[in-house]
């Protein structure tokens, strides 16, 4: 419990100090290390009471540590920084409860959510938090018992909002050391020279788990899939059942019907690989063909399309969120303009998702990151090393990377699941 007392006693100036405690896995995956770095970083210090190493690999660890800082500000500064790993008080608290004064915004000193799995403590019972989002709030329901993360635009007057990090705590997710080593080259998550076929083959036994039932793939696709010649690949996953969700923009829809309707990308064709003539007007008559039939459903009910990534999620019925952008032509009929509505759509579709296959699309992955758990295994293929980067800087610290062009990546993966070569 937060206390003054006078460690030197020559000095007159009281220390305020708190106990805490770690448990799990917090040697293997450096929390410790961390939370001892934050305290003395922060300008506390700490002091060890109990600690407990896991003898096997599978064993957890605990430490109870009492932390001291100078002020009460600076206590409360390092007690929010150490929880975001795991270290919580001791000395339990329920959370604090405040109702939202108004639509659409957090009251002042709102519990900011991580992509970790969190629980906060209600009726002295600690409750898991569903909906796990980063960059949310937590709103409670004392009646059901229930607690879930809810983003600022959907707050309503009246709801319960957790305030301050009393009453919360974080349960980190552990590094994988399946095949960590103490020291080695291309040990980081995004590298051009890493052997990719053990990488995709993983991803293919991932994805094979999960069309037993295990599991739900989510697949966030930007417009080079079809622009590299990858549209029956990616086609071809559908029909077989390892696409359950498909997030995109216009741009992927839009091309993927062209090229059923003329055989071009942009106006290239798929065939000879050249420029068409009056080609840079296809995905606009495309999108002028689809909105005339009402949408994308309309034109496969009708026969109007017959093949591509589309075709296959209506056939198959795979849902699809198409989240629009300010640059896009059109757009088709399906695509959803406002920005809020679209998350909303996605947050609906991101319930049961066990990885997240993300190919050519900086903004969208960087979007659909933003709304996915930690627990979820995430891997990102681009030809851009910067699009995993930035993604890991946004928060999304699961996502592993694969610099490459689409279309060998997908050959390559649909191989290893089965498909034609």
């Amino acid at each position: 419990m937060r206390c003054p007392l006078n460690s030197n006693a020559q000095s007159s100036a009281p220390t305020y100090h708190e106990d805490v405690e770690l448990s799990g896995h917090i040697i293997d995956s450096l929390l410790l290390p961390k939370v001892l770095d934050e305290i003395t970083g922060m300008g506390g210090e700490y002091q060890s009471h109990d600690v407990r190493i896991g003898h096997n690999r599978n064993d957890p660890s605990y430490v109870r540590l009492t932390v001291t800082a100078p002020t009460v500000q600076c206590l409360e500064k390092i007690l929010t920084a150490i929880g975001q790993h795991g270290a919580v008080p001791v000395q339990h608290h329920d959370c604090r409860l405040e109702p939202a004064d108004m639509d659409g915004a957090f009251p002042e000193g709102f519990y900011a959510t991580t992509n970790e799995p969190t629980e906060v403590r209600l009726n002295n019972a600690w409750i898991p938090v569903q909906l796990q989002e980063m960059d949310c709030g937590i709103a409670v329901d004392p009646g059901t018992g229930q607690a879930r993360c809810v983003a600022m635009s959907d707050v309503k007057c009246g709801d319960l909002i957790v305030i301050g990090r009393l009453g919360t705590r974080v349960l980190p997710i552990g590094r994988d050391t399946e095949h960590s080593h103490s020291f080695g080259f291309m040990n980081s998550t995004v590298s051009s020279e890493k052997p990719k076929n053990v990488t995709v083959r993983e991803i293919a036994e991932s994805m094979r788990k999960a069309a037993r039932g295990t599991g739900k793939i989510l697949v966030v696709g930007g417009p080079a899939v079809v622009h590299t010649g990858s549209r029956q690949l990616l086609s071809w996953m559908i029909r077989e059942g390892y696409v359950n969700v498909l997030f995109a923009g216009n741009a992927l829809a839009t091309h993927d019907i062209e090229q059923s309707f003329f055989g071009t990308s942009l106006g290239i064709s798929m065939e000879h690989g050249g420029s068409t003539e009056e080609g840079h007007e296809h995905h606009l008559r495309t999108i002028n063909r689809i909105r005339r039939v009402g949408g994308i459903r309309q034109a496969v009910e009708q026969g109007l399309l017959t093949e591509g990534i589309m075709y296959e999620c209506i056939r198959h019925n795979v849902p699809y969120v198409l989240a629009g952008s300010i640059r896009d032509d059109g757009p088709l009929p399906d695509v959803i303009t406002d920005s809020l509505l679209a998350q909303s759509r996605m947050r609906e579709l991101v319930p049961g998702v066990t990885l997240c296959l993300m190919i050519a699309t900086t903004l969208h992955s960087i979007a659909v990151g933003n709304l996915l758990p930690a627990r979820v295994k995430t891997v990102c293929v681009d030809i851009n090393p910067a699009t995993v980067t930035k993604l890991a800087d946004r928060g999304s610290f699961q996502t592993i990377g694969l610099v490459t062009d689409v279309e060998p990546f997908l050959r390559v993966l649909v191989r290893e699941l089965g498909g034609p070569a």
